[in-house]
């Protein structure tokens, strides 16, 4: 469905149009920065989303930050890590372009700032997805970051946007004027969906760093512009018929000396905050991801994202179901691998109820955390080696099954990597097919090798799959034929190898039908 004229009123202003319109600074801010009318919302549920540039989620802690960390008990906040390269750079236009596609860098195409290869088309943003579908939303976006707009990644499909310009007064007057702006929007119009970008905390962790006193401060004057949109919400005379989701995320972190773009932790980390009815208060999910945040607003909304549309997220209220979820409590620190902070639990060799690991062909020795399949997070196991594509696991939630020999084999062993990991024995009495899913990332390297295999009743396990190539974080299906008389069957993952790669495993499912 095409979006009526009728209901489209787009404002675009430049600082250089601002300048020419005013007759100093001041008056920039107001005259010329007056909010565009909007189409009257339709919708009881609305959506704030707040984006925050390079915005460090572990400086928030040191921070004054009240209203960031009122959303933290009252809300659900997930932390994860981004992507590296090759997939993309931990920079601003795929750190965006993740968000509000709801899709990784591999399915939106941006990989890096000149946007080469957008593939927006196909994976449009949220507000943009929202004209097709729901067209009768009044929607709106205030950006400061050029691209954004002129790359077509957040505001196509607004009514009614704010596109600024850089000029002398930099982003700090920016980010106020923008706030001003969203502030009487809500207060004084009926919208219903809001994308709302402030960009200090990057420009300062560039220029200072994360670890810098001006860093935190940056924090807190944009943890106020956030209070002045609450608390514009809260006023509103139509609030308590309202049901708001407020949205707070970033595009990627910085380094404590300042910038980003690389593979380490600090610049790999972002955040999904969001507070709104059916949204749990103080939930800390581990399972949570950048791509979340577009499905989250089509939750919210009510909206049943068409699989057509090839979302990688889901919504921050939605945990992972897969039985490595429960192993938690089994999660250990560090033995072997000093490179990995001490206090990070992160790895177990427990094996889920029903699975277990077989190693007995496995060699002795070698590093105690990747001796046969292991289980374990993404912040430990990403931890143990930078840029050895580790990074790209971005399919892969919470808790996930890897076998390591590259990691294994930095400390002395003897004898070959060889572990299999064993599913529970699954029922498929009268039933003609069975599906294995699973997301897998996969390195190939040697003489290594990676084999799926089904046991039927018990039997003889027989390969189903083998790997030989590359598979970067992929989701994978396999469909067997239950043979006659088969009343269940069970899976092997084996692998094999000596100082070679590596093998994930996670989201495990099987149906039958």
């Amino acid at each position: 469905m095409s979006r009526s004229l009728s209901r489209r009123s787009v404002l675009a202003t430049t600082a250089a149009a601002a300048t020419a319109a005013a007759v100093g600074p001041l008056a920039t801010a107001t005259a010329a920065h007056a909010a565009p009318t909007l189409p009257d919302g339709t919708s009881k549920d609305k959506v704030l989303v707040v984006g925050m540039d390079g915005l460090r989620h572990d400086v928030i802690a040191a921070a004054k930050a009240p209203h960031l960390k009122s959303m933290m008990a009252n809300g659900t906040y997930g932390t994860s890590l981004l992507y590296a390269n090759p997939m993309a750079a931990t920079s601003s236009g795929p750190g965006w372009s993740t968000i509000s596609t709801g899709v990784w860098p591999d399915k939106h195409g941006v990989k890096e700032n000149s946007f080469a290869g957008k593939n927006y088309g196909k994976y449009p943003g949220f507000l943009a997805r929202l004209a097709q579908v729901r067209p009768q939303l009044s929607t709106y976006a205030a950006v400061d970051w050029k691209p954004l707009d002129a790359q077509g990644t957040v505001t196509p499909g607004a009514d009614a946007k704010l596109v600024l310009d850089g000029d002398a007064d930099g982003y700090t007057g920016h980010d106020a004027t923008i706030a001003a702006e969203t502030e009487s929007i809500l207060r004084n119009q009926n919208p219903d969906v809001l994308f709302v970008y402030f960009g200090q905390t990057d420009i300062v962790g560039h220029n200072s760093g994360a670890a810098s006193a001006k860093y935190r401060e940056a924090i807190d004057v944009q943890d106020g512009y956030l209070g002045r949109l609450l608390a514009a919400i809260r006023a509103r005379p139509s609030y308590a018929t309202e049901r708001w989701t407020v949205i707070v995320t970033t595009d990627h972190g910085h380094t404590d000396s300042g910038g980003h773009g690389g593979s380490a932790i600090e610049e790999r980390r972002t955040f999904v905050l969001a507070q709104g009815p059916g949204i749990a208060a103080g939930a800390r999910p581990a399972d949570t991801r950048l791509v979340d945040v577009a499905a989250t607003v089509y939750r919210q909304l009510g909206i049943v994202p068409d699989p057509a549309w090839g979302l990688d997220g889901k919504p921050i209220q939605e945990r992972s179901t897969d039985p490595f979820e429960a192993l938690y409590p089994a999660l250990a620190g560090r033995t072997d691998e000093t490179g990995i902070p001490a206090g990070i639990l992160g790895w177990t060799h427990t094996a889920p109820s029903g699975w277990s690991v077989v190693n007995s062909a496995m060699g002795t020795g070698g590093v105690a955390e990747w001796r046969g399949w292991s289980f374990a997070t993404d912040e430990f196991w990403s931890r143990s080696q930078r840029d050895q594509s580790r990074e790209l696991n971005v399919r892969s939630r919470g808790i996930f099954a890897v076998a390591d020999s590259d990691e294994w084999d930095d400390k002395a062993s003897s004898g070959p990597y060889d572990s299999t990991l064993v599913t529970p024995a699954y029922a498929v009495g009268g039933r003609s097919r069975v599906t294995l899913g699973f997301t897998t990332l996969y390195r190939q390297e040697g003489s290594q090798s990676a084999r799926v295999l089904a046991s039927w009743n018990g039997g003889t396990p027989v390969e189903v799959k083998r790997y030989t190539s590359d598979v970067i974080s992929q989701p994978q299906a396999l469909t067997l034929d239950v043979p006659a008389g088969a009343a269940n069957v069970s899976f092997r993952f084996h692998y094999t190898g000596s100082n070679n790669w590596y093998w994930v495993i996670d989201g495990v499912t099987v149906t039958a039908s």
